[in-house]
């Protein structure tokens, strides 16, 4: 473009350039001064997304809403497709000048594509049978422990309220004073059955117990 920009269009260029180099090379950052919005675009990174570059105009949906000037409020997180097909997140921002009106655009356009189909692949993977979910799945102790201790662990679990691989030491400390004052270790193979639920030895139990009680 010939024209100069407004100083304020200008202000937002650095932008463009930090975030798609942040979020990389699937994030395509696009400026739009509205001077001329059949060659509206006046800086843009990544522009392979869309299939685009600088002095290119508004994608159609954009034009529409410029022209019928629904600007007054951001588009946030919404999603559409590029003309190959791509599953896009995107994003777009209107900037205005000292007296209020709308001269332009900044958009962020997330390439989601893999995302979308890694996270059903995920879901996938995941997912698990409501006849066990609620249980601890590890076979062998079920054979052995009774329904009664499983349920007193689970409670427990939800009372701390943090997944297992996140317990500190402290967490794991807590959880075995609320078992023992629930009576968990009068049941048979408590000991070993907590153990294997907090990934400690069946010693570490025993030491945890002593913590407790000597505390008392």
């Amino acid at each position: 473009m010939t024209t100069k920009l407004n100083p304020i269009i200008q202000s937002y260029i650095p932008l463009v350039k930090g975030i798609a180099a942040t979020f990389g090379s699937r994030c395509e950052v696009v400026l739009h001064d509205f001077t001329d919005l059949q060659h509206s675009i006046v800086a843009i990174e990544n522009g392979h997304v869309t299939g685009r570059s600088s002095g290119s105009p508004m994608t159609e949906s954009s034009l529409k809403l410029v022209q019928n000037g629904k600007v007054d409020e951001d588009i946030v997180n919404y999603t559409g497709k590029s003309a190959d097909g791509r599953v896009l997140k995107s994003t777009t921002v209107f900037i205005k000048d000292e007296h209020q009106k709308v001269i332009g655009c900044f958009c962020i356009n997330f390439d989601i594509t893999e995302l979308v189909g890694a996270r059903s692949v995920l879901n996938d993977i995941m997912k698990i049978s409501e006849d066990f979910q609620e249980r601890p799945n590890d076979a062998k102790n079920l054979n052995v422990v009774s329904v009664v201790l499983t349920d007193l662990v689970k409670e427990t679990l939800d009372e701390v309220g943090k997944p297992i691989i996140y317990l500190s030491k402290d967490d794991k400390v807590m959880m075995v004073d609320r078992l023992d004052q629930k009576g968990a270790f009068l049941i048979k193979g408590a000991i070993d059955y907590v153990a294997n639920v907090l990934c400690v030895s069946r010693y570490t139990i025993y030491n945890y117990l002593d913590e407790i009680r000597e505390t008392k």
